[in-house]
C-alpha cells in the first residue's frame, strides 16, 4: 500500500510539473481554457484521478481556476502570478492604479526601443478595435479592447516578469474602468492613444513616457 501511495504521489508531481511547464511556456495563455480531463489523460498518459489531483493542486496554487460547467482556465503564468492576482483582488482600486502606473511607464519606455514589427502590428490592430468600440458606444467591448492594447504594449517591452506582474493587475484595472464609465461612453472621458502608439512605432521613448504619464496621472487623480 505504501509503495502504491508513493507511486501515485510521484505521478501527481509529474503531472503538476508538466502542466506548470506548459503554462510557463505559454502553451495555454492566461484566461485560456486548458484541455479537458479526458484530453489531459491522453496527453499525459496517466489516470483520471492523477490528473484531477494535479489540476486541483495547481488551482490551489493560483495557476488554474476550475469553473464548474465551463472547464479549467489558466489564471496565472506562475505561482507568483497567482499570488499577485489574489493580492490585487484584495486591494483598493487606487493602489492597483498606482502600481499599474509604475509598471506601465517602464513598459512604454522599453517598448519604444524593443518592439518588433509583429508587436507593432498587434498594437495597431488593438488600437483600431478600441476606436471601433468607442465609435459604436460599446462600453464592455471598449474596456476589453483598451486593456488588450495596453497588454500588447507591455508585451512589446519583452520583459517577462514585468509582463506577468502587469497582466495580474488586469482584473482590477478592468473593474476600475467599468466603474468609471458605467453604462455609457462620454466624449469628455475619451483618451487618445494614437500619439502613444506613434511614439512607440518611432522609437521615441521620451514621448511615449510623456503620453503615458498624461493619462495615468489623470486616472489616478480621479480614483
Amino acid at each position: 500500500m505504501a509503495l502504491q501511495t508513493a507511486r501515485r504521489s510521484a505521478l501527481v508531481d509529474q503531472v503538476i510539473g508538466q502542466l506548470r511547464a506548459q503554462i510557463a511556456a505559454g502553451e495555454w495563455a492566461v484566461g485560456e481554457r486548458i484541455p479537458t480531463e479526458p484530453e489531459l489523460v491522453a496527453l499525459l498518459g496517466v489516470g483520471r484521478n492523477t490528473v484531477r489531483e494535479g489540476v486541483r493542486a495547481l488551482a490551489h496554487a493560483g495557476l488554474l481556476e476550475i469553473r464548474q460547467g465551463s472547464g479549467t482556465f489558466v489564471r496565472g503564468a506562475s505561482e507568483l502570478a497567482g499570488a499577485v492576482r489574489r493580492r490585487v483582488a484584495d486591494c483598493h482600486s487606487r493602489e492597483a492604479l498606482e502600481v499599474r502606473r509604475a509598471l506601465e511607464l517602464e513598459a512604454v519606455r522599453l517598448a519604444a526601443s524593443r518592439r518588433t514589427d509583429a508587436d507593432l502590428a498587434a498594437i495597431r490592430q488593438a488600437l483600431a478595435r478600441r476606436e471601433e468600440a468607442w465609435a459604436v458606444g460599446d462600453v464592455e467591448t471598449w474596456v476589453d479592447a483598451d486593456v488588450r492594447l495596453h497588454q500588447f504594449i507591455v508585451e512589446a517591452a519583452h520583459n517577462t516578469l514585468l509582463r506577468d506582474l502587469y497582466f495580474d493587475l488586469g482584473d482590477a484595472i478592468r473593474h476600475a474602468m467599468q466603474a468609471d464609465f458605467g453604462e455609457h461612453l462620454t466624449e469628455e472621458a475619451y483618451i487618445d492613444h494614437s500619439r502613444l502608439v506613434a511614439a512607440i512605432a518611432d522609437g521615441d521613448a521620451d514621448t511615449a513616457v510623456r503620453e503615458a504619464l498624461e493619462y495615468l496621472d489623470e486616472q489616478t487623480a480621479h480614483d
